[in-house]
């Protein structure tokens, strides 16, 4: 299928599909692109779609970005999903150890300098391992960002060259977290002490009430997504 073709059938599927289910989309995805994979950071959209994937599709590969920086509350929830499923995340890392970017580029990048921290840590290995498949799907929704209002359900990713499935692009957090509750899904518990976004443990902080559910990441910095979603 060349690009073309791609982009033909992202435009009509993102129409067709915009009212299905994450489930019915999921079905669509691994039927029609088997060579799939998911990016899951362990927060609480993305331990839902680990429980949908597991019921649909349970061998498809579900990578995690390794930044060598997470909570270890991240990493337990890394573990207790793996023991629950039986099943092995992929792990992507960046070729710099921490010792080696801070030797290379100084101590304490993520303060310093962010966006380049994010992009050895995350964008990099993200785009090594993106290109290994032909499709990937996200966790992202509407409401968590303006960056991210317009998300269609299914895109093309023309950065890093793949289709891009959003299953539950148009849910709420509270249909996160009803879904989570309902089938009981194991989630990171650091959402139960102020932290309803989760990166890094360097670059995020708990979010006060009224405050909005992504101050705590950069806080400080004019920066608001990771860059790895347009």
């Amino acid at each position: 299928m060349n690009l073309f073709e791609k982009e033909a059938l992202v435009e009509q599927k993102a129409v067709e599909l915009e009212s299905a289910s994450p489930e019915t989309i999921l079905e669509w995805a691994v039927t029609t692109f088997p060579n799939m994979t998911f990016a899951c950071s362990f927060g609480s959209e993305d331990v839902v779609l680990v429980d949908m994937l597991q019921r649909i599709s349970p061998k498809t590969d579900i990578f995690y970005l390794d930044t060598d920086f997470h909570f270890p509350e991240t990493y337990a929830t890394r573990d207790r999903l793996a023991e629950r499923y039986n099943l092995e995340f992929v792990r992507a890392f960046p070729k710099l150890t921490p010792v080696e970017q801070a030797e290379k580029y100084g101590e304490e990048l993520w303060k310093s300098a962010p966006n380049e921290c994010c992009n050895i840590r995350k964008v990099e290995p993200l785009t090594e391992i993106l290109g290994k498949y032909d499709a990937w799907v996200t966790g992202i929704r509407r409401d968590q960002a303006p960056t991210r209002a317009n998300a269609k359900k299914i895109e093309y990713d023309y950065k890093f060259g793949l289709i891009k499935f959003n299953p539950i692009a148009h849910w709420t957090s509270e249909d996160v977290w009803n879904y989570i509750r309902a089938n009981d899904v194991i989630y990171n518990p650091l959402h139960d002490q102020h932290y309803p976004s989760i990166g890094c443990s360097y670059c995020t902080r708990q979010v006060m009430p009224g405050e909005d559910p992504r101050a705590g990441r950069w806080s400080g910095h004019e920066k608001t997504e990771c860059g790895l979603h347009k």
